[in-house]
């Protein structure tokens, strides 16, 4: 492929990009830059964990993407009673064929919500995690595909503890990013009270792509240049991650990927055909705050991952043009 081809496709996935947010930003007010992340996530193939507490708009986020992609959309409730079977679907005897057929649960979605995530056991909790890893899930011996693109959004309350299975570590790796939707600011929250008081607030949301056009752009991002000195300063990002005094638990190599890999979707959103450093950086405490964990020291101090991220972020140097 002709460079002049290359950025033409670059092109018209940066328009299909901006589209897409358009028309997510048209619910969820104010939130350009989480709206944003949500979709750098859906492209790159990664899942979402949104630490946010009740009524900020996690779920119509997550029905606003569905509905302008043209995707299908699954939610989950987690509770302590919640099976396997109740996300990933069940086998029921059907009595007129005289064989077991599957009924799939909600995970066979495009966009699933899984809310609260932290509230099931990890016996259920790693059933859907599963699913999200190997994009497959299998009952009763017969392995289902998920189709794509499939984008699982976890939520958890930061706050409320009580009867909950907190994520361990090598779950909480498997997230692409963490991100907190917060509250909105003054001019947004009127927005809100003035355009969803009587309205639904997706009842406008139409699609503006389909969901194998997100599929395409997916595939697209793997042509974007990632130059050999950006792939050293991810290494030494890691390196450097895995030797700070701060952090007890440092990037592994599923989160050097993951940067990597949503730094590319970054840089063809923004119509360029290469990535830069400030993509990495800009994507760094989104990808890797939920991965690095900081020593029992450091959070009595009241440091957390991303203060030591920061530190990290400052110390190694960015490569130069010519290096």
């Amino acid at each position: 492929m002709s460079s002049s081809q290359t950025a033409e496709r670059t092109q018209n996935f940066s328009d299909l990009f901006g589209r897409i947010a358009r028309s997510v930003g048209r619910a969820i007010h104010g939130k350009d830059d989480v709206i944003e992340l949500v979709l750098l996530c859906l492209i790159a193939e990664g899942h979402l964990l949104l630490e946010d507490v009740p009524g900020v708009g996690k779920t119509t986020l997550a029905k606003a993407l569905a509905a302008s992609i043209d995707g299908t959309f699954g939610r989950m409730q987690f509770t302590p009673d919640l099976l396997p079977s109740d996300v990933v679907g069940v086998s029921v005897f059907d009595r007129t064929s005289n064989e077991f057929e599957f009924r799939p649960g909600p995970v066979f979605a495009n966009i699933v919500l899984a809310d609260e995530i932290n509230r099931a056991s990890p016996k259920t909790q790693s059933a859907l995690l599963e699913a999200m890893g190997e994009r497959q899930v299998t009952v009763d011996g017969t392995t289902h595909l998920l189709a794509p693109p499939f984008l699982v959004i976890a939520t958890q309350n930061p706050i409320e503890h009580e009867g909950t299975y907190p994520l361990p570590e090598s779950q909480l790796d498997r997230f692409l990013m963490r991100v907190s939707i917060g509250y909105p600011d003054r001019e947004a929250e009127l927005a809100v009270l003035t355009s969803h008081a009587e309205d639904d607030p997706l009842a406008g949301i139409t699609p503006v792509v389909s969901a194998s056009q997100v599929h395409a752009m997916s595939r697209a991002v793997r042509s974007i240049h990632l130059a050999p000195a950006l792939l050293g300063y991810l290494v030494d990002l890691a390196d450097a991650t895995r030797r700070h005094p701060q952090i007890e638990l440092g990037m592994s190599p599923r989160a050097t990927l993951s940067l990597q890999a949503v730094a590319r979707v970054r840089a063809a959103a923004a119509g360029r055909t290469f990535v830069t450093p400030d993509d990495i950086k800009a994507l760094a405490t989104p990808v890797l705050s939920h991965r690095v964990l900081v020593t029992p020291e450091a959070d009595l101090a009241g440091i957390t991952s991303s203060d030591a991220l920061d530190e990290v972020l400052g110390s190694v140097p960015i490569p130069t043009p010519d290096g």
